[in-house]
């Protein structure tokens, strides 16, 4: 069955279990080859991080949390609210309806690609010293300035219409163009910052360099009418098209926020380790949010595939594809962290050329990478929520992720006396929990046609 088959397919028959399994590994398979190539490339990047020297690898993990923002509200969360609207209104054949929103969603690109130049592009070196201290700060600055200043737009443009084509079910073509994408970053990234000198800079003005293209190649595919409608700039614009997207993908946005402050937060608390401890956090925290690009091939299909299902009507088709594809994304993300759990340090060693900083982040994977499977599930149940526009109990996961990770790495760490250790346990305590609420918000008193669409 090809992508658009397993979207536009009538649903007059219930599908059985395997049913959905099949439609969202048909529209999961493309999405997964781009996450796959995504978390080789943001491994590679962390190698060539690390490769610049302690100073440069602290300086990364400072902006580590802000350039996972930046990808998780594009294409994630805002990218989560695109598909599911455009879904929808294809699902309740409304084509012309699914063309306005395409250019609506271009306009909230730009406006929250705007945000991210003026913060971190415009004045990033207070913010960056509060969190990693003056001496990553030092080395954090001018990267901050080429990733966010040249390549916030590039990459929310390049992100929102590839999902106006996972909302029309063309889950492949998108891929396509952003596969080509990940695979020039890594050798562009070493290009600039190695061979050129440019530093970690240089890793940056890459990722510029590529989004920019991308931008422009998934914007001719969009336009020239590949989604099954063609984008009217001159559309009348209507705040009940923006609140359509906004209804779903601000709150997402609110939740990737959510979780990056968990980051961002445990990174200051470990500032006052050294910058070894802020370095290791960072390799660990890198390794614990790839679980996101995994997650992603199997969310974005929930997200069409349960958006049309709830375009219709059909709750209980809704459901049980939330639930086989959480079990999918389970079972990816739970094998990826046992074998972290189990050899930490040789994951730890290919990330960080310092021993110190390479034991303090194997110490971290110990505790965390038990948790990844957890993660994989809310992660999944979060995407399959944008779809069903019931995004109530994911808020509630996520600010419980921050709590514990926060709240309960202080009384641990402090009040209990286990340092850094007791950090840990509470970051993997927390995406527990977020795992665990965010699964138990899809049965019929919540996502149903009475319930309350928050």
């Amino acid at each position: 069955m090809s992508a658009a088959a397993a979207v536009n397919a009538p649903l007059a028959v219930r599908p059985t279990n395997r049913d959905l399994a099949r439609r969202i590994l048909a529209l999961a398979a493309p999405t997964t080859l781009l996450s796959a190539l995504q978390v080789v490339a943001l491994l590679i990047e962390t190698i060539i991080a690390a490769r610049l020297g302690r100073g440069a690898l602290a300086g990364w993990a400072v902006v580590l949390p802000f350039a996972l923002l930046l990808g998780q509200m594009s294409a994630g969360a805002m990218g989560g609210g695109v598909v599911s609207a455009i879904a929808r209104a294809l699902g309740a054949k409304k084509e012309e309806e699914a063309s306005a929103l395409a250019v609506h969603a271009l306009l909230i690109a730009t406006g929250f690609a705007a945000m991210f130049v003026i913060v971190l592009a415009g004045f990033p070196r207070s913010l960056l010293t509060v969190i990693g201290g003056p001496e990553a700060a030092a080395a954090a600055v001018p990267y901050s300035i080429a990733l966010f200043g040249g390549g916030a737009v590039p990459a929310w443009l390049a992100n929102t219409l590839a999902s106006i084509l996972r909302g029309a079910g063309k889950h492949a073509l998108a891929a396509r163009v952003l596969n080509f994408a990940w695979l020039s970053y890594p050798p562009l990234a070493f290009l600039f910052s190695d061979t050129l000198g440019f530093g970690l800079m240089g890793i940056g003005i890459a990722f510029a360099l590529v989004f920019w293209v991308a931008a422009a190649v998934m914007s001719a595919v969009v336009f020239s009418g590949a989604a099954g409608f063609t984008p009217n700039l001159r559309v009348t614009l209507r705040w009940a098209l923006f609140q359509r997207i906004l209804a779903v993908g601000a709150v997402a946005c609110c939740l990737a926020v959510v979780a990056n402050m968990a980051t961002i937060l445990v990174t200051a608390r470990l500032a006052s380790y050294g910058s070894a401890a802020v370095a290791a956090y960072g390799v660990s925290a890198r390794l614990e949010f790839m679980m996101i690009p995994l997650a992603f091939g199997v969310g974005s299909a929930l997200t069409a595939l349960v958006g049309r299902a709830v375009g219709q009507g059909d709750w209980e088709t809704a459901r049980r594809t939330a639930w086989v594809g959480g079990a999918m994304a389970f079972g990816v993300c739970s094998s990826v962290g046992l074998s972290v759990a189990l050899f930490p340090l040789g994951f730890a060693n290919l990330f960080a050329s310092d021993a110190e900083v390479a034991a303090i982040a194997a110490r971290a994977l110990s505790f965390i990478g038990p948790a990844f499977g957890g993660f994989g599930l809310g992660m999944a149940m979060y995407f399959a929520a944008m779809g069903a526009g019931r995004m109530g109990y994911p808020v509630a996961a996520g600010l419980s992720r921050l709590a514990v990770a926060v709240g309960g790495g202080w009384w641990l760490g402090d009040v209990m006396g286990w340092g850094m250790d007791g950090q840990f346990l509470a970051v993997a305590l927390g995406v527990t929990v977020y795992g665990v609420l965010a699964a138990v918000a899809v049965r019929p008193g919540v996502w149903g046609p009475r319930a309350s669409s928050f």
